[in-house]
Parts: structure tokens; sequence; C-alpha cells
């Protein structure tokens, strides 16, 4: 089989990015719930080795950055051997349901201190 389309190791870091919410304690049904949106600002991903559909990749999701508005979070993408295959961010912020920007520190505090902890973990 050919080498996989670009395009899905965007799909992969999306589901990374929900999974790493769930694995801090803020599953992104749980944030919709309460009124946060987080929408995708910027996505960046380089390319570094190839893979296949039959290929399993592994990603590592840590926070980059975290201001109090913008979350960057990190991707390294392994193959089964260990061998990196991309490397990428995403920067997201955070809305209400009615697209304004939320401050964290003030709405949700519990929630800030989460993305807080885990920015400190790098």
């Amino acid at each position: 089989m050919g080498i996989t389309h670009h395009s899905n190791y965007i799909c992969w870091m999306e589901e990374s990015h929900v999974a790493f919410l769930k694995d801090i304690g803020w599953n992104y049904l749980k944030l919709e719930e309460m009124g946060i949106i987080s929408p995708v600002i910027d996505v960046r991903c380089q390319y570094k080795n190839t893979t296949t559909f039959a290929d399993k990749v592994i990603i590592e999701t840590t926070v980059k950055t975290y201001s109090g508005i913008k979350l960057i979070l990190q991707y390294e993408m392994k193959n089964e051997v260990g061998k990196i295959v991309a490397l990428a961010e995403s920067a997201h912020c955070f809305l209400d349901n009615d697209g304004k920007m939320l401050r964290l520190a003030k709405q949700f505090p519990a929630f800030y201190q989460a993305l807080c902890d885990e920015e400190a973990k790098e």
C-alpha cells in the first residue's frame, strides 16, 4: 500500500487532542456541556518519515505553552519501532457557545489549573 495521505496526520492530532483532555480529567463532551468550545486556530505539521495504512502510529501529546488564552499542544508521532514520523503543533482558544472568548482562570478555574499543571510538566 502507498504512503499515508498527509491530511490523516491532522485527523490523528485531533484524536490525540481529545484523548489528552480525557486523560487529564476533562473530556471534550464535559467541556461542551459546561459551555466551553475549543476551536483550532493554527496547525503545523512537519513530516519526517513516511507511514503506510498498515502502520501503527503512537502519538505523545504535551502542552507546549498555555497563556491562559491560547493553548499550544505539541505532538510527537512515532512508528512502532520508535522512529519519528511527524512533529506537529496545534493552537486552540476557548470560547463560549456564543463565540465569545473565555477567561478560564476566572470562569473555569479548575480546568485552567489542569492546563497550567500540564504545562508545568514540560
